[in-house]
């Protein structure tokens, strides 16, 4: 039976326990490699990671064990994606990292991975090391013929559950279709539809294959959701999970951004229900902006000097601006390892600056 979820999402049947805890906002994304070899005209991987061999845990580059380490703390994750690229073109990495988080966080932090390669043998070396849920995308050109993978062998080497995740492509039903019969004939636990979205890497598919965008307020393409809709009231016998974009955004993303900022979030900021930071800061000498603070009775774990500013709780600043001296604002962003800034606001004008 077709029920519908949150923001546009839909099931027949469970989801995954991936899902689950991605639904919930836990589970650390951790990109191995931008590198892939399938070259998927879809692909939404962003431009600073597509082709390149680079590593990211959720926002922010990392470099090292310890910062992929950090960032999981960070956000206080119960599990993580493994994602490219294609995580296989780089088996050794993605071995060494399984066995990292599994190491450091035990056998309850869920591990799943994507990848477009079936192949049996790695598969078995995945899981192995301790992966939970394999992922594989199979590429649109076999989705009618794919007795002619090695999809079969993949699902007959491991125990863990084994599921496919590939795009709604509008117009794609049938095809769709065959793929998922021919996945639930040999074992595949689940099927995960997501909605087609542009990005800046993929934009030109919208005059190659003529798709266009379904609103003016998102970046996913019409008749995708359509198409995963007509796919799930008619197969039967095997879990399918539709993904939408907003879902993506609104419920997936957003809880991991509160997840992290009430994690992170020193007593001064604010988290809003957003899952963004609002900070006060106060432009000047820290010493005097400090001391004029202190004068007005702002205490001092609800404000922290910095460089050339201070940092104050947003609620406290809003009160004290009028007669402060120094020009103050409100700061509102991410709580992600590159701080984008939403918003800027000032508090206080020209006339009553210092």
């Amino acid at each position: 039976m077709l029920r519908r979820m949150e923001c546009g999402s839909a099931r027949c049947g469970k989801v995954s326990e991936g899902c689950v805890r991605c639904i919930e906002g836990s589970k650390m994304v951790l990109l191995v490699t931008g590198r892939c070899g399938w070259n998927c005209y879809y692909c939404p991987v962003s431009l600073e990671k597509k082709g390149l061999d680079v590593i990211y845990a959720n926002e922010g580059r990392v470099t090292t064990d310890e910062e992929v380490i950090a960032e999981a703390e960070a956000m206080d994750a119960r599990g993580t994606g493994i994602t490219g690229g294609d995580p296989l073109a780089v088996m050794d990495r993605t071995l060494h990292f399984i066995h990292l988080l599994k190491d450091r966080f035990g056998p309850d932090h869920h591990i799943h991975l994507y990848t477009a390669t079936m192949d049996p043998e790695k598969s078995r070396a995945l899981e192995e090391a301790g992966l939970d849920e394999l992922r594989i995308h199979p590429p649109e050109d076999v989705w009618t013929r794919m007795a002619d993978t090695r999809l079969a062998e993949v699902v007959s080497a491991v125990r863990i559950p084994v599921g496919i995740e590939v795009p709604a492509l509008p117009r794609r039903e049938a095809e769709l279709r065959a793929m998922i019969e021919y996945a639930r004939s040999v074992g595949v636990a689940f099927v995960n539809l997501n909605e087609l979205e542009f990005s800046e890497s993929n934009w030109d598919m919208m005059n190659a294959y003529g798709y266009a965008v379904r609103d003016d307020v998102s970046s996913a393409v019409a008749g995708s959701e359509e198409t995963a809709m007509a796919v799930m009231k008619k197969v039967r016998g095997i879990d399918i999970h539709f993904c939408s974009s907003s879902f993506k955004d609104g419920i997936q993303l957003r809880r991991r951004l509160i997840r992290r900022a009430l994690n992170t979030c020193p007593k001064y900021q604010q988290v809003t229900e957003d899952g963004t930071i609002v900070r006060g800061f106060v432009k000047g000498d820290p010493i005097e902006v400090s001391a004029r603070l202190a004068e007005l009775g702002v205490p001092d774990d609800l404000m922290c000097a910095g460089e050339d500013r201070v940092e104050v709780a947003p609620w406290v600043l809003e009160e004290v601006c009028g007669g402060l001296g120094f020009k103050a604002w409100l700061s509102e962003q991410y709580p992600t390892a590159d701080g984008l800034e939403v918003e800027r606001t000032p508090l206080n004008r020209k006339s009553q600056m210092m």
